[in-house]
């Protein structure tokens, strides 16, 4: 657990360009952000977004079996409605976040109420 943060990307205009945004590096924060994605209830399907992710964010996840370290990343999406957070992660799995862990984790992503 040494070292975690989390590290967030904004997108920048209407393509699918990314620029850092921000780190999130104090331990309750980070500890808070990962425990809404891990126990997201996660679906194994494809989706098709509309559009491209709002923010693109990563932390380490860590891998005890080995020493180097996986980094953990997801894309995001605000949902229309703008009270739900809708993640991808990289191997397609899907989640659309409850409204509180929408706001949770976007305070904790953007510094901003969702």
């Amino acid at each position: 657990m040494i070292g975690q943060k989390v590290t967030i990307q904004k997108r920048n205009g209407e393509e699918n360009n990314f620029e850092d945004f921000r780190e999130v590096t104090q331990k309750k924060q980070v500890k808070k952000a990962i425990a809404i994605v891990k126990n997201a209830n996660w679906e194994n399907t494809k989706v098709e977004m509309a559009g491209y992710a709002d923010y693109r964010f990563q932390f380490p996840s860590g891998n005890y079996n080995s020493s180097e370290e996986k980094i953990a990343s997801y894309l995001l999406w605000i949902s229309p409605n703008g009270e739900n957070l809708e993640i991808v992660m990289d191997n397609g799995r899907y989640v659309k976040l409850t409204k509180q862990d929408s706001a949770d984790l976007y305070e904790i992503l953007t510094g901003e109420v969702l």
